[in-house]
């Protein structure tokens, strides 16, 4: 019975996650939680002097940062047929012959590696965390103190005061990894309060996640 109860837990048990505010999460230990996403590059068609430099810029971006940092990358599975239909027309409006074949060959080479092969996109992102201690409202509170309306309104100012002095401490690492990433010839932006929630929801929930439109991709694909 108990593994039957656990099988239908919400998604919402498994995060630590009180809320999610001002594009930043609030961890249930009073930590908090920022994500940056970053565009991806080919390593392999650089030259070796282009090689080095990114290996030597990642290098002394890592010894020049005082916090932890995760990397995370996330594979989704891309609808291309938005986008072959959007070719499709293309060709219809192409008067030069040639390469209104040719764009035709390439719509039936894309169709027939999709029949082959998921095509998957792929994410990648940089977590950033910073652990204060607990918050004034996680600390325990007498029984009676919860029926104090001015004591529930100083708790709540010195919430806010309190995320937003610890808000800025975590913009400061931001910009530290997003200037680190520039360093190296990647493009780096910060997700918003919407972008994390879809991120956090389409990590636990994949089956349900929409496929990413192919037609709509660009060097980072999630919202600023």
């Amino acid at each position: 019975m108990a593994k039957k109860d656990e099988q239908h837990k919400s998604t919402q048990s498994f995060l630590k996650i009180s809320e999610i505010k001002g594009d930043t999460a609030i961890l249930d230990t009073g930590g908090y939680l920022a994500v940056v996403a970053v565009s991806s590059t080919n390593f392999a068609l650089k030259s070796t002097e282009e090689q080095n430099a990114m290996i030597y810029g990642y290098q002394n971006f890592l010894n020049s940062i005082d916090f932890e940092i995760q990397i995370l990358m996330q594979s989704r599975k891309m609808d291309i047929h938005v986008y072959l239909e959007a070719v499709h027309k293309q060709m219809e409006r192409q008067t030069n012959e040639l390469l209104r074949v040719q764009t035709q060959e390439y719509i039936q080479f894309i169709s027939k590696l999709v029949e082959n092969a998921s095509i998957m996109n792929k994410s990648f992102y940089i977590i950033i965390t910073h652990s204060p201690g607990l918050l004034p409202g996680k600390s325990k509170k007498g029984f009676f103190s919860m029926f104090s309306k001015s004591s529930q309104a100083e708790e709540f100012a010195a919430q806010n005061t309190k995320f937003e002095s610890e808000r800025l401490k975590m913009q400061q690492k931001i910009n530290t990894v997003i200037g680190g990433m520039a360093q190296i010839g990647l493009k780096a932006i910060a997700l918003n309060t919407e972008a994390l929630t879809e991120l956090f929801y389409n990590s636990y929930n994949l089956d349900s996640a929409p496929l990413i439109d192919a037609s709509k991709l660009s060097d980072i694909n999630l919202r600023s």
